[in-house]
Order: C-alpha cells, then sequence, then structure tokens
C-alpha cells in the first residue's frame, strides 16, 4: 500500500463522517464539503492504485527479462560444453 492509497481512504473516511454528521444535523454545507472530500479521497485512493498497478507490472516485466537473460546464459552453456566434448578424440 503506498502513500496516495493511505491518504486517500483517510480522506474518504473523513469526508463520509463529515457528510453523516451533517445528514444528522441538517446542515447542508457541512454535507457536501463531506461528499466532496469523500469525492477526493476515492480520487486519490484510485490514484494510488494505478501507480501500485504500474509498480507491479513494470517489477513483472525485470522479473520475466531477468528469467529469458538467465535461461539463455545457461543454453550458451549448455552449447560451450557440447562443443568442447564433440572436439576430443577417442582413442
Amino acid at each position: 500500500m503506498n502513500k496516495d492509497q493511505v491518504e486517500g481512504k483517510v480522506k474518504d473516511v473523513a469526508g463520509r463522517i463529515e457528510r453523516q454528521a451533517g445528514e444528522w444535523t441538517g446542515d447542508k454545507e457541512k454535507q457536501v464539503d463531506g461528499a466532496v472530500k469523500q469525492v477526493e479521497g476515492k480520487v486519490q485512493n484510485a490514484w494510488g492504485n494505478a501507480k501500485d498497478a504500474e509498480k507491479k507490472a513494470v517489477n513483472r516485466e525485470r522479473d520475466l527479462k531477468k528469467e529469458v537473460d538467465h535461461s539463455s546464459e545457461d543454453e550458451s552453456t549448455e552449447t560451450a560444453e557440447i562443443d568442447v566434448r564433440s572436439r576430443r578424440k577417442v582413442s
């Protein structure tokens, strides 16, 4: 969980509380302010989710690249061993 996800969730909850308090007291301005905070929180949380997904995709791509690089190194080592063996003379 990154900073934007945490802060977004906090704003969302604070907005819900403020909106609900406005509903209980009949304060329309508090209801609107709370709803605005809720939306800000949801947007910030979504931004954090997008950043997290991007980071995971980059890490996954990096890991796959390492696997491909590592497997090609293994193949070149196997080829070199085969070449060396095939050059030996059998007496």
